[in-house]
């Protein structure tokens, strides 16, 4: 069943003759249109998708080929006054009564504009949350395919760049060597900013490249992800220059075996609260538990986090056909921090881990 079927499937359930998806990622999704939103105010574009009939993209000029490229069996419409005001025609002249939109996808002031100009008699419109996400957080084989390959990647681009690391060299031009690396491949850009974090810095899980330069014998915390046909990659290495303090060896260690901890734990049908707890208390018995303050992953697509979160709190079931990240740490303030995570696709019996780059382990 295509994504558009089935999406219209779970519209029936919720008794709604009509949709508009404005989440970038469940555009892509539902349509193959690949084009980003510049930004929180800023529309590529939007779906709407009533519950029979052909699907609607609309969009505006600066977009008007690519939409009609890329969105097979969509009409694509352009708004010259703005999506409102073309949702109050195209919604009229359906006689659409029950109008949903996605509340995480637009801002307050949006949405209070598609309600205030939809509102009629008999008509009724509102917000709906993980609709088209629901659909999307167990993969299909096209798209562990996909998935695959920007993990190979991520993986090919972090070990050119670890062979090139060496003492002086600044925490931004790693970035900057690491992001120009996938754009070189073939990548769309990197699926989030690159960190690189060394010494002190790599204390902060998400650490901002600065000017700090590399020193033998310090962490160096690389997170890096790549975006490619559209799906996303995530990738924690910590590695040191040099010969490693005996210190460091044991929190990496320690790190390690809680990361194992959580992977063996994978399976259908544990929760996801179950994982987080397996991995979790490894680094708590060794008496690092507070510096281990962030949840143990999260899903990864076409959004680099999605569902379902890898957490303390979510009593989300895994399933066949999910992608998660494993990926424990320990930060200690002025000294330093360790992380590692990998990438694992739930299977019908465990799970399997798609990362096959062992260069992490040399310490």
């Amino acid at each position: 069943m295509s994504p558009l079927a089935r999406v219209r499937r779970a519209m029936r359930c919720r008794r709604l003759q009509a949709l508009l998806v404005t989440n970038p990622e469940n555009r892509y999704y539902l349509s193959g249109f690949t084009a980003l939103d510049p930004s929180l105010s800023e529309s590529a574009g939007a779906l709407l998708i009533p519950g029979s009939g052909a699907p609607y993209l609309l969009t505006d000029f600066r977009y008007q080929l690519q939409a009609e490229a890329e969105a097979k069996g969509f009409e694509v419409v352009l708004y010259p006054r703005g999506l409102v005001s073309l949702l109050q025609k195209l919604v009229g002249r359906l006689g659409l009564k029950r109008v949903a939109f996605e509340g995480d996808g637009v801002t307050h002031v949006t949405a209070e504009r598609i309600i205030e100009s939809l509102k009629g008699p008999g008509v009724e419109v509102r917000p709906v949350t993980g609709l088209v996400e629901g659909l999307r957080v167990c993969k299909g084989s096209e798209e562990l395919v996909k998935i695959r390959r920007a993990v190979r990647m991520n993986e090919e681009v972090f070990q050119e760049v670890y062979a090139q690391l060496k003492p002086g060299i600044s925490e931004k031009e790693v970035a900057w060597t690491i992001e120009a690396g996938m754009r070189v491949r073939g990548a769309e850009g990197p699926s989030f900013a690159t960190i690189v974090a060394s010494g002190p810095n790599s204390a902060l899980p998400h650490a901002l490249p600065t000017d700090h330069r590399l020193r033998a014998g310090e962490p160096v915390v690389i997170d890096m992800g790549v975006r490619l046909d559209g799906y996303c990659s995530d990738m924690t290495r910590t590695v040191v220059l040099g010969r490693p303090d005996r210190r460091t060896v044991e929190l990496f260690r320690l790190v390690r075996r809680a990361q194992l901890a959580g992977i063996n734990a994978i399976r259908p049908g544990v929760t996801a609260r179950s994982v987080d707890r397996a991995a979790r208390s490894v680094i708590g018995k060794a008496g690092h538990g507070r510096r281990f303050g962030h949840g143990l992953g999260h899903g990864v697509g076409l959004a680099v986090h999605e569902s379902p979160g890898l957490n303390r709190w979510s009593r989300k079931k895994l399933k066949p056909g999910m992608v998660v990240t494993v990926e424990p740490g320990i930060y200690l303030p002025g000294w330093g921090g360790i992380r590692l995570e990998n990438m694992v696709v739930v299977s019908e019996t465990g799970c399997e881990v798609l990362n096959r780059d062992t260069t992490y382990l040399d310490i």
